[in-house]
C-alpha cells in the first residue's frame, strides 16, 4: 500500500485526527508533487516514532534542539514513500536503539505548526508538519546516542510523567493519547 493509501484509510479517533485528515487529505492534493520535500515550504510530510519499552510503562524521548523541549523522533520524508521506514531510521539516528514496530499501521495524524528559526545557519519559514505517527518498541537496557545536531539529550522518561510543564500541553495531549494506543496494542506486548 502507498502512504497516501494509508493515509486515506487511516481511521481518526477523535476530532482533532478527524480535522487533521481533512487538512492531510487537502494538502495531498495541493502538493501531489512536493508533499514529501521539505523544498515546500508551506507543508511536508515528517514520519514520527512514539517509542516505549516493552512494558510500555516509559517512553524513549529526545530533547529537541530547535524546540528546546523532550519530543518523540521523526524526520523529513525527503522523497521517500515509505514513512514507516523512515520513521524507523530517524527513531535510529536520534536515539541509538533499535526499533521494532508495534504494529505497521499509523498510530496518529497531526498536523503541527513549526516556527520559523534557523537551522545550520539558514532562516526557516514557519510551515507545517504533517505528522505520520508510528509506535516503536525497544529494549531500555540498550544504550542511548545524543545526536548532537539535532538533541542534546536522550532518555527513558516515565508515561506518568507526561505532565505540564514538562511538556507544553499538546505535546502532553498527544503523548498520553499514543501510551494509551501502545497499551490497547497486543501486538509484542510484554
Amino acid at each position: 500500500m502507498n502512504y497516501i493509501e494509508e493515509i486515506r484509510n487511516y481511521m481518526p479517533q477523535n476530532e482533532q485526527e478527524a480535522q487533521d485528515k481533512k487538512v492531510i487529505m487537502e494538502c495531498l492534493l495541493l502538493f501531489p508533487d512536493s508533499i514529501l520535500s521539505r523544498e515546500n515550504e508551506i507543508a511536508h510530510i515528517t514520519p514520527s516514532g512514539f517509542i516505549v519499552n516493552a512494558a510500555r510503562d516509559k517512553t524513549l524521548m529526545i530533547h529537541h534542539n530547535i524546540r528546546n523541549t523532550w519530543s518523540w523522533t521523526g524526520g523529513h520524508a525527503d522523497d521517500d514513500k515509505n514513512l514507516l521506514a523512515v520513521a524507523m531510521r530517524e527513531a535510529n539516528e536520534e536515539t541509538g536503539v533499535t526499533v521494532i514496530p508495534l504494529s505497521e499501521k499509523i498510530a496518529s495524524l497531526e498536523v503541527v505548526t513549526v516556527q520559523a528559526h534557523t537551522r545550520r545557519g539558514q532562516f526557516v519559514n514557519s510551515h507545517l508538519h504533517i505528522c505520520v505517527a508510528y509506535i516503536f518498541i525497544a529494549d531500555e537496557r540498550e544504550p542511548l546516542v545524543v545526536k548532537p545536531d539535532e538533541n542534546s539529550a536522550v532518555a527513558w522518561i516515565p508515561v506518568e510523567e507526561i505532565i505540564t510543564p514538562r511538556f507544553t500541553d499538546y505535546d502532553a495531549r498527544l503523548y498520553k493519547k499514543l501510551v494509551q494506543r501502545a497499551l490497547d496494542t497486543n501486538v509484542y506486548k510484554a
